[in-house]
């Protein structure tokens, strides 16, 4: 069983008017064990109308890239380790009985195609390089997705970070409109960890913000939930 927390007071509105969760599973995380996304999709299937499983496979080449990973081996490691997630999560949907299960996936490839994630996408790097607050604060998310992951006492160079932020700027339009981007009504991400960038987007604290209706839950299990104040942080592999 699942525990479910509004990420911000703008958040709980947009709870209770949701008909659909997006579910982000991070590629090189443990945490999605093919038990836990049956159960992360038999949470989600049963209290809205839909929901898709996004997951941001290439693009984690990014951050290998970042991490001293050549390009071409960083792209392959991304794309091989993009493909054991999907067929986790296609384990995970049949196990439910869900009728093509990839339908529900929301990889690279396919967003690559939808005209409002390129939309949203292209206004991401757009911010980004014209917008001082924004890029920073893309910077700082990027900077602590990197820093956990290198030696200690050894913080990434602005090369390293301008490199890894390409893997954020790409998940923002699922936080920002996952509803319309799924074709779908009313959205809500979903992820098992609040990140500081995303309380303040959703406090609208940054130059750009959420589409009205779109919110974020903190999902946890109950018996590993603890108090959600003072734990933000991302993922243990990446945002």
């Amino acid at each position: 069983m699942f525990d479910a927390q509004p990420l911000t007071e703008n958040c709980c509105a947009a709870q209770r008017k949701a008909s659909h969760a997006c579910i982000g599973v991070s590629p090189f995380n443990s945490y999605f064990t093919t038990k836990r996304l049956v159960a992360l999709a038999d949470w989600a299937l049963s209290r809205f109308d839909s929901c898709h499983f996004f997951v941001p496979d290439t693009v984690a080449a990014y951050t290998l890239e970042a991490l001293g990973y050549p390009p071409d081996r960083a792209r392959h490691k991304a794309q091989r380790q993009g493909q054991y997630v999907h067929n986790k999560i296609t384990t995970a949907l049949r196990t439910l009985s869900v009728d093509d299960p990839t339908r529900l996936i929301l990889g690279m490839a396919r967003l690559d195609g939808n005209p409002r994630y390129r939309e949203l996408l292209d206004h991401a790097h757009g911010l980004f390089a014209d917008d001082p607050i924004f890029q920073q604060a893309c910077l700082d998310a990027a900077h602590w997705v990197l820093d956990r992951k290198l030696p200690p006492d050894t913080p990434p160079s602005q090369e390293q970070l301008h490199l890894a932020v390409r893997y954020f700027l790409a998940e923002l339009p699922l936080f920002v409109d996952s509803g319309r981007i799924a074709q779908s009504g009313p959205s809500v991400f979903v992820y098992h960890h609040p990140v500081d960038f995303l309380e303040r987007l959703y406090r609208n604290e940054l130059p750009w913000s959420p589409v009205p209706g779109q919110g974020f839950l903190v999902v946890q299990e109950r018996e590993s939930a603890g108090p959600r104040h003072g734990a933000r942080q991302t993922s243990e592999a990446e945002i």
